[in-house]
């Protein structure tokens, strides 16, 4: 534990896994308890050790949670505390709200503008191009718009079917609930992409929105990079992972539940590039799909925060937290950080995602890493009996959900 962080609080928002990963990691890298404001935490959260759950109703404004900080940190020192979130909208929230809570807190997130910038879709391609990092093909339609018609037919516009469409802003879309929303939605003809228009209208969503072209390949295409850009606007962290296998339920799509950890130099230098050019500081989460028809690295996004699967940069020997605190509380930078230990990070269990792992040199690779398979969820030092037997009992339920969701083909089931 690092005694210098000793009068440290740290504050999580949020009560699902990718908030319980963050508590773990800034526990370990603290040996302090942490407060979690949530609404309605998983048990993995409210059975917890060392997490203090503080609630807060649900749908809550903006403002209670900026009130419970403060409330939390009143008459504490300067940066004596950090706050951590994994969503869009807090990170948003934290962002707005920088002046009320600096310098008691220190926020490893960029300014507003700065995040802006990246998060919105539309403005990321043009600093994607700005650097030669390339992208997916897109249009936006600017839902904002009251003179706006949805196109029923992009490819005149430059994107034909089949396409992806999602949020332009994120935490726009984080803020609406409507019944059949998706994270991203795919699409194939001109009748899905009008029951989307009117999905979005029913739900009054008004923000822009992006219609990209759909890139070939299943889930090992995928690639994740997470950086730490310090107070200097130094690459202090980046570590990367090659995608197994994600997510399929509608709610959760595209969110990786199986990684192995690799190092990936060309991504982590464009990655450098954009974010320098950006202007960026804190943690930042970026998704790149490898195009297998011509080898090309596409940049989908930046998520303006750490990301839900942080904790494979832990796994692998490295606690971004550590990092991050040295930075803003210390005023200390050492020499960058490169995660290059190749570990096996999963959400669920080994025998599901060698169902789904058709490549034969990676289900090698994933063997060759089972018997140190890494959850965050699965903290060794947790002593709860229920809290245990939830999480096994969840994990078994993901072969239902995979099932229903992302079932396998007769033709598959050798595999």
């Amino acid at each position: 534990m690092a005694a210098r962080f000793g009068h440290l609080l740290p504050i999580v928002l949020g009560g699902d896994i990718g908030a319980y990963a963050l508590a773990r990691q800034l526990h370990e890298a603290t040996g302090n308890r942490v407060a979690l404001v949530a609404s309605e935490p998983i048990v993995a959260i409210t059975r917890s050790r060392y997490i203090d759950v503080v609630h807060q109703e649900a749908g809550a404004p903006g403002e209670q949670t900026v009130a419970i900080i403060e409330r939390l940190t009143a008459d504490r020192p300067e940066r004596s505390a950090v706050v951590m979130a994994n969503t869009d909208a807090a990170a948003a929230l934290i962002a707005a709200n920088r002046e009320r809570l600096e310098p008691t807190c220190v926020l490893p997130f960029p300014d507003l503008e700065v995040m802006e910038r990246v998060s919105d879709k539309a403005s990321f391609s043009r600093l994607c191009a700005e650097v030669g990092v390339a992208t997916p093909r897109e249009v936006i339609v600017d839902l904002a718009d009251p003179a706006c018609t949805p196109p029923l037919d992009p490819e005149p516009l430059g994107v034909p079917f089949p396409l992806v469409a999602k949020a332009a802003i994120g935490s726009d879309y984080d803020r609406v609930s409507f019944e059949g929303k998706r994270k991203i939605w795919f699409i194939d003809d001109a009748q899905e992409l009008a029951a989307m228009w009117q999905a979005l209208e029913s739900a009054d969503y008004r923000s822009p929105f992006l219609l990209q072209e759909r890139i070939p390949g299943d889930d090992t295409a995928m690639r994740s990079v997470t950086v730490y850009m310090d107070s200097t606007g130094a690459m202090r962290l980046v570590g990367s992972a090659r995608v197994l296998l994600e997510d399929h339920a509608p709610w959760l799509i595209g969110n990786p539940v199986s990684m192995i950890t690799e190092a990936f130099p060309g991504l982590w230098r464009a990655t450098e590039a954009l974010l320098t050019h950006a202007g960026y500081r804190g943690f930042a989460n970026l998704d790149i799909k490898v195009d297998p028809r011509d080898g090309r690295e596409l940049f989908f996004e930046v998520n303006p925060r750490i990301g839900r699967n942080s904790f494979y940069l832990s796994a692998a020997g490295a606690n971004p937290m550590t990092v991050m605190l040295d930075d803003l509380v210390c005023d200390m930078r050492g020499p960058r950080t490169e995660v290059t230990t190749q570990v096996l990070y999963s959400l669920v269990p080994y025998r599901l995602l060698r169902r789904y792992l058709a490549d034969p040199e990676l289900r090698g690779r994933a063997d060759s890493l089972a018997r140190g398979l890494a959850d965050p969820l699965r903290d060794p030092t947790e002593r709860s009996v229920r809290r245990r037997l939830t999480i096994e009992a969840q994990r078994l339920n993901q072969y239902r959900k995979f099932a229903r969701h992302y079932p396998i083909s007769s033709n598959d089931r050798s595999r």
